[in-house]
């Protein structure tokens, strides 16, 4: 059974990650308190239940208390209890945009700028940035294309290579708009790079960058 700690910026995609995780049949709980972390993952790996795995999903609103995450990594590293680590992250330009759109406040930022707040954020959980297995940045996936890499990930289990490149989109949307003589076209495509980070300490890392 796989316990995975879901966490990111706010407004990368956590909670939609957290959803798709539960129809793959993760039990999944978010923003529990750390304090209750521990206890979770020994109900869990206790009980498993037949299930496929646990993912607790945690963020900057757990406010001082993230920190504490650092000693319970310790901990069940000292138990042998195996985790993962799923971090979501997004570029400052569409964190803002998506705010603005949902006319949401960001956590850190209170009534004042939204940047100055994801600031903030970056450098409160760097450190789980820092320990996580797998980095998804969501700045230019579909939630479809989402579901696709956790799959990869959580349920086909698939190894890469040190460099694997998957064109994710390319083309028009309507199509090539008929013109009267002759007419060029151009276009543009963003490709997921998923590279390995050789030098990782703990288990196996991947880094997703998109292009």
């Amino acid at each position: 059974m796989r316990l995975v700690i879901v966490t990111g910026m706010s407004g990368a995609g956590k909670t939609i990650a957290l959803k798709i995780l539960e129809d793959l049949g993760f039990y999944c709980a978010d923003n529990l308190p750390v304090s209750l972390v521990e206890k979770f993952a020994d109900l869990i790996v206790d009980n498993p239940n037949n299930m496929t795995g646990a993912a607790l999903g945690l963020d900057i609103r757990s406010g001082e208390g993230l920190s504490e995450m650092d000693e319970v990594f310790r901990h069940w590293d000292e138990k042998g209890i195996p985790h993962e680590v799923l971090f979501l992250d997004c570029t400052d330009e569409i964190l803002i945009k998506r705010y603005k759109e949902t006319r949401r406040a960001h956590p850190l930022a209170g009534k004042g700028r939204i940047d100055k707040g994801i600031t903030r954020e970056r450098e409160k959980l760097e450190f789980l940035k820092v320990k996580a297995d797998y980095i998804i940045d969501t700045s230019m996936l579909l939630t479809r294309e989402l579901r696709q890499e956790l799959e990869k990930i959580f349920m086909k289990n698939q190894e890469y290579a040190n460099l694997f490149v998957t064109v994710l989109s390319f083309g028009f949307k309507y199509g090539i708009r008929p013109m009267p003589t002759s007419y060029s076209t151009s276009g543009s495509f963003r490709i997921l790079i998923m590279r390995r980070n050789c030098a990782a300490i703990r288990g196996k890392k991947y880094r997703y960058r998109n292009m």
